[in-house]
């Protein structure tokens, strides 16, 4: 390539963000153009490794441990050429527990460098241990599969905006302190098993917006004691052992009347069954809330479940717009049939959502073999939401499936005069004419 060919001729900035968009062995490649090109690509902003990335020209397969640390050494080759600092770097990679003292090496070199924006850490395999670095100017970090360590004299993340720790193991001491001294967190997301002592979690989350929290057989105890800004919960549930079923289920509780404050909240499926457990109506409200999103998973269906979601729904008085997740990885027994027909068909009392405030329903059910139990779920809705205005229908279903479904909903009864159904599949949406 000449060295006065219009590409050649553009500003640097317009140049390094096409060589952005390369992989980064093809950026490197590019060096070879041109004199002027031969260290352009070592002003890259940002570094993305992974599997799906091809990363240096390998084919992602199982690594054995040398090929692997090699692999290691050789991003940290490349990341000592990049000046630096960057806006996001991302590892995704199959780490084994020995390969903690590289890969901690390699996050060394990052705090040199600098990482001003984003940096996520993926491992798909053993969990590593790493000594967390200060980075003072992040403003975004992701870790999965860690064994995570403060080091003394940590002096925590005050730009960081967005944590989530995934699969990771730390201790609650450092749990504590890490959220402590990230005191400009909007988004939090914390699936965290403990060290030693059994997860106790309390959080003071000043400028939280949007929180997300897995609750595991290892938490004992979680609740949000300050929380002003939090408008999004999320509450994920790994079914617990049975031993542990009831301890999971007040502790479930325990954070879920910590965020009542929030105006959505999703809910999944293991999370409802669990409130099944525990004593019966709820002494709680939630005074802000407009938007749900529930999973019920239809084979576990039963009086307790169904009591549970009637209960969740009168501490919902001014909801107005509900997502129902259907869950089923095998056909429901003729027995959980009949029965959620047996309750579904029932006219709850006293319910001011259904009453006055839910407007839009939205059921989704992408299995074939959950049809039935999920025009149940629909005709429900039909029947006791008096001010409904829309409800949504998706699935993936063949037609003949969908044609027998508007065939019953035409039968519903509906109690809204302003309901209007409408079913969205991958091919088209078919409004069903229900008056």
């Amino acid at each position: 390539m000449e060295g006065d060919d219009r590409i050649s001729r553009l500003p640097v900035e317009i140049i390094i963000t096409i060589l952005s968009r390369f992989s980064i062995k093809d950026a490197i490649r590019t060096s070879v153009l041109a004199r002027s090109w031969r260290h352009l690509w070592t002003l890259l902003p940002s570094l993305r490794l992974g599997p799906r990335l091809d990363p240096l020209g390998e084919t992602y397969v199982e690594l054995a441990a040398v090929a692997a640390s090699s692999w290691i050494e050789r991003i940290q080759h490349v990341v000592s050429s990049l000046q630096g600092p960057f806006l996001v770097f991302q590892l995704v990679h199959r780490f084994h527990s020995y390969q903690s003292a590289l890969l901690q090496s390699l996050l060394d070199l990052l705090l040199q460098k600098g990482v001003l924006d984003a940096l996520l850490l993926v491992n798909y395999n053993e969990q590593v241990r790493l000594h967390l670095p200060s980075f003072h100017s992040l403003k975004r970090l992701q870790l999965y599969g860690c064994h995570v360590v403060l080091p003394a004299g940590f002096l925590g993340f005050e730009c960081l905006t967005t944590l989530a720790l995934e699969n990771v193991k730390i201790t609650n001491e450092d749990l504590h302190f890490l959220i402590h001294k990230s005191n400009n967190l909007t988004t939090l997301k914390l699936d965290v098993a403990s060290l030693g002592d059994p997860l106790s979690v309390t959080l003071s989350l000043p400028l939280v917006r949007h929180l997300i929290f897995q609750i595991n057989a290892s938490v004992e105890n979680v609740s949000v004691t300050s929380a002003p800004c939090l408008e999004q919960a999320q509450i994920i549930l790994t079914k617990p052992p049975y031993n542990r079923l009831q301890k999971v289920a007040w502790v479930t509780l325990g954070l879920l009347t910590s965020v009542i404050r929030v105006s959505s909240l999703n809910l999944d499926w293991n999370v409802l069954e669990s409130m099944s457990l525990v004593t019966l109506p709820f002494n709680f409200t939630f005074p802000r809330l407009r938007c749900l999103k529930l999973y019920l998973h239809i084979p576990s269906m039963n009086k307790q479940i169904y009591d549970a979601f009637i209960c969740l729904l009168s501490s919902m008085p001014f909801l107005e717009e509900l997502e129902v997740q259907l869950v089923c990885y095998s056909m429901p027994s003729n027995k959980v049939a009949t029965l959620m027909r047996e309750l579904l068909v029932m006219k709850p009392d006293g319910l001011f959502c259904l009453d006055q405030t839910l407007k839009r329903v939205t059921i989704s059910m992408n299995i074939f073999n959950i049809v039935m139990a999920g025009i149940t779920v629909v005709q429900f809705f039909l029947l006791n939401a008096k001010v409904l205005e829309l409800m949504k229908i998706q699935h993936c279903m063949h037609s003949d499936a969908q044609q027998s479904m508007i065939e019953e909903l035409q039968e519903a009864k509906v109690t809204s005069p302003d309901a209007k159904v409408v079913i969205f599949n991958r091919k088209d949406n078919v409004t069903v004419n229900v008056k």
